[in-house]
């Protein structure tokens, strides 16, 4: 039973072993499995062995039971003005016996989408709270939607889940900054600088270890037994371009410097600058992008064999990363189109990343992001994606 369900949860990246999922068998057999609820804690407790694939497997679940969307964009927000109307009408619920219940008869289950489309509907119409009944926002009754009521498959809107019966629960995503795909995050610094201890250069093996070679040479009775270690080559420099404009990268500037600054001591030198959008004639030493400007040129001169990250949402509109001359923002005129800029930068410099704070599920979508990574490879800004860069950086 469930056999499909092993296989998502193990082709979404998730260790699931045949041992625990065979456990899992024997509580379906014992009968200590009665709904869905309890197989989504039981499921996870005895085959989730991280909470690190919590949320993966959060998604899965949604996917597989509920046929949820198993993309990893975020759900749309409730308006705060909204949310507290719903709040309000929410309060104080009715016990059951207090409130009229319409009868024995329950619509069917609703989907998600249809979920979310129900409750927007009733916020067209609805003016004030409601107890009990099977339509409008509420406590009590059978609506698909509010808390407290008798509706399986439903969507709790606050409260606390008094009857096991919303289907949300794992669409809540309550674990996604644990998640080793999620945006990387200040308390995930220490994780992430062991990622970057892997930008560590080792030259060949051709420096004799003299301790070692005693070593073998008394095991073997008296025959010389050379031993030579990697070679220790100097720490590399980094170069570090953050784009530091717009509302997308706010939230992850801080984090990044953070990170960097941590582990300039493992680096031989590292060099922060910040753009906005992409490179044009100059970047900047200072966030916010008014002193210190230093020259593209400049920028190119440095020792080729430096590793360069650079770090944005790489979204901007097309005239800006395509056309040359005046520029859609404030004090930029370009005598050469940024994607051209990009394009030498990568040149010049062989080792060299972008990391993206976007989903990488929404970089289909924008037009420059598709023409940026056609020049740099990309990766997320998550702990996943820096391992990958970094072993990118490493292996050229």
């Amino acid at each position: 039973m469930f056999r499909p369900f092993f296989h998502a949860l193990h082709d979404a990246g998730i260790p699931v072993t045949p041992t625990a999922f065979l456990r899992l068998q024997r509580a379906l057999n014992m009968g200590l499995i009665a709904s869905l609820d309890d197989l989504y804690v039981v499921a996870r407790t005895l085959l989730i062995k991280s909470e690190r694939d919590f949320d993966t497997y959060d998604r899965m679940f949604a996917a597989y039971f509920g046929g949820a969307d198993q993309s990893d964009a975020s759900p749309a927000d409730i308006d705060e003005q909204i949310r507290l109307r719903i709040e309000k009408w929410l309060k104080n619920p009715k016990k059951p016996d207090q409130v009229a219940q319409p009868g024995a008869e329950q619509a069917e289950r609703l989907s998600p989408e249809a979920l979310e489309q129900y409750l927007r509907d009733r916020l067209e119409d609805q003016k004030d709270e409601h107890h009990g009944g099977r339509k409008w926002i509420g406590t009590g009754g059978v609506s698909p939607v509010g808390h407290s009521g008798q509706r399986p498959g439903g969507m709790r809107i606050g409260g606390i889940s008094r009857n096991r019966s919303a289907m949300q629960v794992a669409l809540e995503r309550r674990y996604r900054d644990y998640s080793r795909g999620a945006p990387l995050t200040r308390a995930q610094v220490g994780e992430a600088l062991q990622r970057l201890r892997h930008l560590m250069p080792e030259g060949p093996r051709d420096a004799l270890s003299i301790d070692k070679t005693i070593y073998e040479t008394m095991r073997n009775g008296g025959e010389i037994e050379l031993v030579f270690d990697r070679r220790l080559a100097d720490r590399l420099k980094v170069i570090l371009l953050i784009d530091n404009g717009g509302w997308s990268m706010e939230t992850h500037v801080p984090t990044v410097q953070i990170l960097f600054n941590h582990a300039r001591d493992q680096f031989r030198h590292l060099d922060i600058h910040y753009f906005h959008n992409t490179i044009h004639e100059r970047v900047w030493n200072d966030p916010g992008r008014m002193h210190a400007p230093v020259p593209f040129e400049q920028l190119l001169a440095r020792d080729p064999q430096s590793r360069v990250i650079i770090v944005g949402d790489a979204s901007m509109a097309p005239e800006e990363l395509l056309h040359a001359g005046p520029g859609l923002t404030v004090r930029r005129i370009s005598r050469q189109a940024g994607i051209e800029r990009l394009r030498l930068l990568a040149k010049t410099y062989r080792h060299a990343v972008w990391l993206n704070p976007l989903s990488p599920s929404l970089w289909p979508y924008g037009q420059t992001i598709g023409l940026i990574r056609q020049i740099f490879p990309m990766f997320s800004l998550s702990l996943d994606g820096l391992e990958k860069a970094v072993s990118h950086l490493m292996c050229l």
